[in-house]
């Protein structure tokens, strides 16, 4: 029909050009659907148009002095802690709250409450504080979001079962008695190290969080509240009278123990001697004092901050202070402000983006020597710390310092997976050049091995479990264990940089993961959610080891991975997964976790594989502008089941990687991944 459409004539001359005419256009229309009926995956001219385009976003992005930035979201909780911390101090910014409400607003969920994470379940805790935030910002109780907030709370039992975190914040506003948090007496600072509790058995958000913590424990300061704003309404039984705040967290008989000690404390507590806590408030002040860490603040993480300046000003430093100064600062600077709305970031992740966005922009075609990768991996070697022996030596005195910290500084404090992340981009960009940083970061990296072969976030052996039984610890992230993909991140650094299956670290390594190894097949993820971000990891670091993918124990882990791939060729992860009867929660495939997926696959050999080929086209189809793939999911997790986190980078470099991987692979006809990531 086209043709004969295409053939109105006049005269045999017409005729012919006609003809021919039709037939170019029929070739054209043939041509144009054939293009139109191609796969993406198979079009590796469009891969490489799209891995250019992001690239180049990239290159337009970068600082000047050559790292990358994304927002870090959290949950209300922070935001909403800011706003309090404000109304404690009376320094109020009525135009920067109301731009806080906006986004508090946004936030409420369809059950009423404020979720952990994006599309989540109801959470207590996180509600109480967004409805006293929006209430201390000037919010009417009686407006629709209000009311449907606190019905949601006094439906579930009210405030009073908010969490020890949010009770605490609840007793310094005078809301509820300190009977209703657990003691924590400030005499924790004259423990000695081998004592059951001690600061260097807890991880290093815990310590950073506590020390301050414990001053204001002891001094018990009242917010200045100066608009005198309660949230009575929000209890089932008036607080004074509540007889059940402190729970057993695990269950566990220890936990009972840990109960009955608590209730014993509450009555003693207050008649400790004056002497021992003075001394015992100074250490706790001398603590975090040596860790203000600059205009990064105490441990660079929110809660430790807040609460660095409150201890501060509840004992009596004028406004002038430098400490105080320097300490309210580094909260200025988690600040994500727009003409709109703004909110507070729990902390900020410099070091994690640029090293990831570096590894992203080598696989697609930056040589990383004087180019925008060149000028990140430069910009990351200044930033290694190499003097400062941190909290980590209590575990491993004679080991010299050589890790990255996740912010712009945080030297007391640096990450091991960072590190390991960091040393893999310069050791991949130039090993010649980045060779006396890429040797610091792997004698720290190793020295930091655990007794059972595994690698936890910022020190080693931390695994006092029953710690995790206090009434303190409901959060149930007190500790910093080994993780699976933490020492897989170690163990690919480790490959990439030439060590083998006959040294011991790498032995006991590869023993640890396949020990944790879950029944499915698949890798729990700590940091990222959830079981696909720890299956990438994993399997990344294996291949570069060399274990053969066709071994049942990884077959079973590439049958997992493609079991999990959704009708829309993606992968996604609910944060709900982190709870055992939830653990196949997926809302919608996320550009994120299909790129890990596909990054496992490609890992083990799978480039040619259907699977792989439907997640690429996955990627090349999702809706993306500039550098950044459309992603409102939240896939990482800062203490699973607690605190969960939206890292805006991870929607723009891990796709990235992932279909620059895949063109590269398929253009050399090549299915090894000659890296540790």
């Amino acid at each position: 029909m086209i043709v004969k459409g295409s053939l109105a004539t006049e005269g045999a001359d017409g005729d012919n050009y006609d003809l021919l005419s039709g037939m170019t256009a029929l070739a054209m229309q043939s041509a144009a659907a054939y293009e139109a009926m191609r796969r993406p995956a198979d079009d590796l001219d469009s891969v490489d148009r799209t891995v250019a385009e992001v690239r180049s976003a990239f290159h337009d992005i970068q600082a000047s002095d050559g790292h990358w930035l994304y927002e870090l979201e959290a949950d209300a909780t922070i935001p909403s802690e800011y706003v309090m911390l404000e109304h404690y101090l009376d320094e109020i910014d009525d135009a920067l709250e109301h731009k806080i409400a906006v986004y508090l607003r946004d936030g409420q969920g369809e059950h009423g409450g404020w979720p952990l994470f994006y599309g989540g379940d109801f959470n207590i805790s996180a509600t109480v504080k967004a409805y006293y935030a929006l209430k201390l910002i000037g919010d009417d109780i009686d407006a629709p979001h209000m009311r449907r907030a606190r019905e949601a709370v006094l439906a579930r039992g009210g405030a009073a079962r908010a969490n020890v975190f949010t009770r605490f914040a609840l007793a310094l506003f005078d809301q509820i008695p300190w009977c209703g948090t657990p003691v924590m007496p400030v005499e924790i600072m004259h423990l000695p190290s081998w004592f059951p509790f001690h600061l260097d058995k807890v991880s290093y958000w815990s310590r950073a969080v506590i020390a301050p913590l414990l001053v204001l424990t002891a001094l018990k300061p009242k917010a200045r509240n100066p608009r005198g704003i309660h949230i009575q309404e929000l209890f089932v039984t008036p607080p004074a009278e509540e007889k059940t705040w402190n729970l057993n967290p695990t269950g566990a008989w220890v936990g009972e123990f840990f109960l009955l000690l608590d209730r014993a404390l509450q009555k003693v507590e207050p008649h400790f001697p004056k002497g021992p806590r003075k001394r015992a408030i100074q250490k706790a002040v001398d603590f975090f004092a040596e860790r203000l860490n600059g205009e990064d603040g105490l441990g660079a993480i929110y809660p430790a901050m807040a609460n660095s300046v409150m201890a501060l000003d509840a004992l009596g430093y004028p406004k002038d202070h430098p400490d105080l100064i320097i300490a309210k600062k580094s909260i200025k600077n988690l600040l994500v402000e727009f003409e709109d709305r703004a909110y507070c970031q729990p902390c900020v992740s410099p070091i994690w983006d640029t090293s990831l966005a570096a590894h992203a922009m080598l696989e697609a075609g930056d040589s990383g020597r004087g180019d925008a990768t060149g000028r990140a991996l430069d910009w990351l070697r200044d930033r290694q710390i190499l003097d400062v022996v941190g909290d980590w030596a209590a575990q491993r005195p004679d080991l010299r310092p050589g890790g990255w910290a996740f912010q712009y500084w945080n030297d007391h404090y640096p990450d091991v997976d960072d590190s390991a992340v960091v040393a893999l981009a310069l050791h991949r960009a130039d090993p010649d050049r980045y060779k006396e940083s890429i040797d610091r970061a792997a004698e720290w990296v190793l020295g930091m091995q655990s007794a059972n072969g595994g690698w936890g976030a910022f020190d080693a052996d931390n695994e006092h479990y029953k710690l995790n039984s206090i009434p303190f610890a409901d959060h149930g992230a007190l500790l910093d264990p080994p993780t699976s993909d933490v020492t897989a991140r170690c163990l690919g650094m480790l490959a990439q940089l030439g060590y083998t299956r006959d040294h011991p670290a790498v032995a006991k390594a590869v023993d640890f993961l396949i020990r944790e190894q879950e029944e499915d097949g698949s890798w729990f993820g700590r940091w990222g959610t959830n079981y696909v971000y720890g299956t990438w990891s994993v399997l990344c670091a294996l291949n570069a080891i060399g274990e053969d993918p066709n071994q049942p124990y990884l077959q079973k882990t590439i049958a997992w991975l493609r079991g999990q791939q959704g009708e829309d060729g993606g992968w996604g992860e609910d944060g709900a997964t982190y709870w055992a009867d939830r653990r196949g929660d997926c809302k919608e495939s996320t550009p994120s976790q299909t790129a890990w997926a596909l990054m496992a696959l490609m890992a083990m050999g799978e480039v040619d594989s259907e699977t792989v080929k439907r997640g690429v086209d996955f990627l090349m189809t999702a809706p993306r502008q500039g550098t950044k793939w459309d992603e409102q999911w939240y896939t990482a997790v800062g203490f699973p089941r607690v605190f969960y986190l939206r890292y805006h980078g991870y929607s723009a470099y891990f796709p990235l990687w992932a279909l620059a991987r895949y063109r590269n692979l398929r253009r050399a006809n090549d299915k090894s991944v000659a890296y540790g990531m």
